[in-house]
């Protein structure tokens, strides 16, 4: 027969549900969700571990720095008051009375006598109002100088408050020295010249060298203006210039007491640097590369990182894996499921499953007081249209019917099933006894009309509606559309039998 095949002779299929790719089960997302919430809690905790390791190296390189600021500074401080405390023996001996009148040798061995010598001290000069040299250490007859047009020299005549002030880097008898110098003032304050010592830089290069320096650590030596005094590695154009003319740089950058992370102002380096707190005469600087101060830093993230790297990937391959076997699982297990509960020929549910649905929906309408109804449906002459022409051509007949009850029963809740052989059911939840015949009735017509002949292929239907009740149970119900099919047959085949309920009296 022709209409249970499409034209290139394959059985239609239509009514069956959808065989699309079903979602993963609720097993395999929680699966995934804790994986991921695994891998982020520890990324978490390994970041935070790495950035207080990063805070460590910081702070330890912090720290080391202002020991080594702090240490530069004490060994220049004490040094510079060694030297002062000779200028100040020879500005105070310079206003004794005595002392003009006196022989010059005399006076040599009274000014100079207790003055500081060391390798890297300059000779000490006195230097009158007029800014000539009248005294000189190394000398009892020194030659002819004028400082009065030094930075010095007009400072401490401009003011008498200064006292002991450090120069800008000069060139001083052959050698690169900042100078020292105090004001001499008579009993009335008055002015009446400087006396001038020197610290040469071989004290701050010898200063430098006892320390072990790594490739690209900075000390700087400045003035309280912020004039480079020293800086190592040595670069003598950068000393003697002042920072506070660099546009790009600003004072607060490095303030007393507070670290930089940054480049500074004399090269690109990024450096961490540290200042110490010094006199009112000058501030140290030490900068370290901050590429140095977190290398080893860099080598443990690259090293924990490549471990959790690995984890992260074994993890999240591990977890793909499980939801895929758990999905093909899911799958299997629902394909199963439809085997178990569908009828290989014609796609409908089986009587296994009409069954668990009746009884699902018969106990839902008990609480929520709603009808149920069932169609039980019976090919006509099935048996003599069987052994007439064959097997194959009786299952057409199935399918036939088959497909006119789908398209006649859409509703999400009605189940449709082959109940066995030539018999169907179909579970209609909460239709009325005239909704359902209503439906039986499209379901003959359609069958009738589907067919070539309406001799060879019809159908009777029994149709039962009730609400449930605790009294009785579902299979009342199907007793009921079962004795309503056979009044169907019994009346002549190809109609619809409404059973009456309670009273079972049959009406076509």
């Amino acid at each position: 027969m022709p209409f249970g095949r499409q034209s290139d002779g394959t059985r239609i299929g239509w009514f069956r549900r959808d065989s699309g790719r079903r979602p993963w089960r609720l097993s395999a997302k929680l699966l995934i969700a804790s994986s991921i919430a695994t891998v982020i809690g520890f990324s978490t905790i390994c970041a935070s571990v790495m950035l207080d390791m990063r805070r460590g190296e910081e702070e330890l390189a912090r720290q080391t720095l202002e020991n080594l600021a702090a240490g530069i500074d004490a060994d220049i401080s004490r040094n510079i008051e060694l030297y002062d405390l000779s200028l100040r023996n020879v500005a105070s001996n310079l206003v004794m009375p005595e002392i003009m009148s006196v022989s010059k040798e005399i006076q040599h061995l009274i000014l100079f006598d207790h003055a500081a010598t060391a390798k890297h001290f300059g000779v000490i000069q006195v230097f009158d109002a007029q800014g000539k040299l009248t005294h000189d250490a190394a000398s009892l007859d020194p030659a002819p100088e004028d400082r009065g047009d030094e930075e010095y020299f007009q400072v401490h005549r401009a003011n008498p408050d200064v006292g002991l002030y450090m120069s800008r880097p000069m060139l001083r008898r052959s050698a690169y020295s900042i100078v020292l110098s105090r004001r001499i003032n008579d009993t009335d304050g008055g002015f009446l010249g400087v006396v001038v010592g020197s610290i040469r830089f071989t004290y701050f290069h010898d200063l430098f060298g006892r320390l072990t320096l790594n490739p690209g650590d900075t000390i700087t030596v400045l003035r309280r203006d912020r004039t480079i005094i020293m800086r190592t590695p040595f670069d003598l154009d950068v000393i003697g210039k002042n920072l506070a003319e660099r546009p790009k740089w600003r004072a607060d950058n490095l303030k007393e007491g507070i670290a930089y992370a940054g480049v500074g102002p004399v090269d690109p380096t990024p450096r961490l640097y540290v200042r110490s707190g010094s006199t009112n005469l000058f501030f140290v600087v030490v900068g370290k590369p901050l590429a140095s101060i977190l290398n080893l830093w860099h080598r443990e993230v690259l090293r924990i990182g490549a471990v959790m790297m690995t984890l992260i990937l074994f993890v999240v391959g591990t977890t793909l894996f499980l939801a895929r076997e758990i999905g093909r699982r899911a799958e299997a297990e629902e394909k199963l499921e439809e085997l178990a509960t569908t009828d290989a020929l014609t796609g409908l549910k089986n009587r296994r499953k009409f069954d668990i649905e009746i009884d699902l929906e018969w106990r839902r309408a008990a609480r929520n007081k709603t009808p149920v109804a069932v169609l039980m449906i019976d090919a006509d002459h099935f048996k003599a249209y069987n052994d007439t022409y064959g097997h194959q051509a009786g299952d057409q007949v199935l399918v036939g019917i088959a497909i006119c009850i789908s398209d006649s029963v859409r509703r999400s809740g009605d189940c449709p099933a082959r109940y066995g052989g030539e018999e169907f059911a179909i579970l209609l939840p909460g239709l009325s006894a005239v909704e359902a015949f209503t439906v039986a009735e499209t379901i003959r017509l359609k069958v009738e009309q589907w067919a070539e002949d309406p001799s060879v292929t019809t159908v009777s239907i029994g149709v039962a509606s009730m609400t449930p009740t605790a009294a009785i149970d579902w299979s009342y119900l199907i007793e009921a559309a079962d004795k309503a099919l056979y009044a169907a047959k019994a009346n002549g085949r190809n109609q619809s039998v409404l059973a009456a309920i309670p009273q079972l009296a049959l009406v076509a």
